[in-house]
């Protein structure tokens, strides 16, 4: 066979690439290749806003964090303001190393934290030597203090949008995402701020809540009767207290003693002390703090009600004050009768009235007797027959001419039954403290456990507070005026907390009508 010449065949080949070249172009045409779509789920709307309001609060956040404070003169006092996320409201201001005080002052996601950094020499010494000054403190902190908020708000509002910015920017990378996320940062604080200023309280300050060392000092707001009736003295008494924490802070003393008023009765409220000795130490020194005139204990003193137990109760007749006490659940009937032969004791039962310390007091034992928490006596229903009885006898005074300005039940269940028949009941029982007005006008108040639960303190996880009351009552009228709730930590804690309450009828600018005073009584 011939061989073809290598120019041959590659002269061959040359011809041979447009044909293939035509082929596989009418071949395309003829079957458009389809592209390859790689399909991404997108994420559902809701998950997206959640992502972006996650976003927006926790950049505003950092933003507050961040830059969110400014430094105002408060008086003589240096602060600094700083706006806080709160489910609750409201405004704390830090007076270290004293503690902290806490006013319900608005409701909003928003809190005021105030914090006292120092005391300008200068400021402080001219007000010290200048008391002619405290005319008109008041007008000059308020100034200093609608300056500084002012302040905050603009502050804030830049460290809000540019923090939520920020971060939209950083976890979007998309200009306009993060222009959003600072536009409903913006929008959310101004609705933060609009429900403040909707629900701002000025009265907050009369009702504030103490911790730290200045639970100790409840002058500092001044006695039940100034604030009920001399509003612009307790007005001053705010500038007295800036005075006072002034020298404080010069010489290191303590805040001024208690000044009781005297057109108050001041009556300390204990209950469910349930064999904590410390109970005995701390209303001993309530009762010479606050100079009670009378305690009463609604109960549950003991935890077994046995007659080992009765030498718990020593210390009730050497307290600084007339005790007066009702049989709770687990107090037993020797428990009673032990009681009924100390000196400076009271005890009520059957309806049996009392007059003490100027007060008409009327009381009934608790019927059930349950120390191991499984017997079921008579239930509720022997609660409501005993709260009936108390009821008639109150009824039955009141026709004597003798009316009852207090009555005193261990159970709620027995004390509710009283509604209308006087004007406070109170109880304890539950561990946990309440006020209410019930139905026909009583006002019935609940203590906590003045024994902190007893050795009930170390069942769960965290301690049960120790809780007590302070009611004062008119030396006239004998009517409740305002009440102080006292907090301590339970086991192991070292906290302390007082806040003042007044009902509705004392706050300022309240219509009330005079009350009649109800007639003295003969002690039976």
């Amino acid at each position: 066979m011939a061989r073809v010449p290598a120019a041959a065949t590659a002269l061959h080949r040359v011809r041979r690439v447009p044909l293939a070249l035509v082929r596989r172009y009418r071949a395309r045409r003829t079957h458009p290749v389809t592209p390859v779509v790689e399909l991404v789920r997108q994420p559902h709307p809701w998950v997206r806003a959640l992502g972006l309001v996650t976003v927006v609060l926790f950049g505003a956040w950092l933003g507050l964090l961040t830059v969110g404070n400014v430094r105002a003169p408060v008086g003589p006092m240096d602060t600094t303001m700083t706006l806080r996320p709160s489910l609750t409201g409201g405004t704390k201001i830090n007076v270290s190393p004293l503690g902290a005080l806490e006013l319900r002052s608005h409701t909003a996601p928003l809190r005021l934290d105030v914090d006292v950094d120092q005391l300008d020499p200068v400021r402080s010494q001219a007000l010290v030597d200048r008391p002619e000054r405290l005319s008109g403190l008041q007008d000059e902190v308020a100034q200093d203090v609608s300056d500084g908020t002012l302040d905050l708000a603009v502050r804030s509002v830049v460290a809000v949008v540019s923090g939520a910015t920020a971060l939209g920017l950083a976890v979007y990378r998309r200009p306009r995402r993060a222009l959003a996320a600072g536009g409903l940062a913006l929008t959310l604080l101004v609705a933060s701020g609009a429900t403040a200023f909707a629900t701002w309280n000025p009265n907050s300050v009369l009702e504030p809540k103490f911790s730290g060392l200045l639970s100790s000092a409840p002058s500092v707001v001044g006695n039940a009767r100034s604030i009920v009736s001399e509003f612009d003295v307790y007005q001053k008494e705010l500038a007295r207290l800036v005075t006072n924490v002034t020298k404080l802070y010069d010489v290191t003393s303590t805040l001024p003693a208690y000044a009781p008023d005297p057109s108050t009765i001041r009556v300390l409220h204990v209950s469910d002390i349930h064999l904590n000795p410390a109970s005995w130490k701390i209303i001993a020194s309530l009762v010479k703090q606050y100079k009670i005139d009378v305690i009463v204990d609604s109960g549950d003193t003991m935890d077994h009600g046995t007659a080992a137990e009765n030498g718990f109760l020593d210390p009730a007749s050497d307290l600084g004050a007339p005790y007066v006490w009702v049989r709770g659940n687990h107090d037993g009937r020797v428990t009673q009768s032990y009681l009924e032969r100390m000196k400076n004791v009271h005890v009520l039962d059957d309806g049996r009235a009392v007059s003490v310390a100027g007060l008409r007091f009327a009381g009934v034992g608790d019927p059930q007797f349950t120390p191991d928490r499984t017997a079921k006596l008579g239930g509720d229903q022997s609660e409501v027959l005993a709260g009936a009885r108390l009821a008639s006898s109150l009824r039955d005074q009141k026709a004597a001419g003798t009316p009852v300005d207090i009555a005193v039940a261990h159970n709620p269940t027995a004390a509710r039954q009283t509604d209308g028949d006087v004007p406070l009941v109170l109880a304890g029982h539950l561990h946990h403290q309440e006020m209410e007005v019930l139905k026909y006008g009583t006002r019935l108040r609940i203590e906590g456990s003045t024994g902190g639960g007893g050795l009930r303190a170390l069942e769960g996880k965290d301690p049960a507070p120790i809780e007590t009351s302070i009611l004062y009552l008119d030396r006239d009228t004998r009517r409740l005026q305002a009440w102080d709730e006292i907090k301590l930590g339970g086991l192991g804690l070292t906290t302390a907390e007082v806040s003042r309450h007044l009902p509705k009828e004392n706050q300022p600018g309240a219509v009330t009508t005079p009350a009649t005073p109800t007639p003295s009584a003969p002690t039976p």
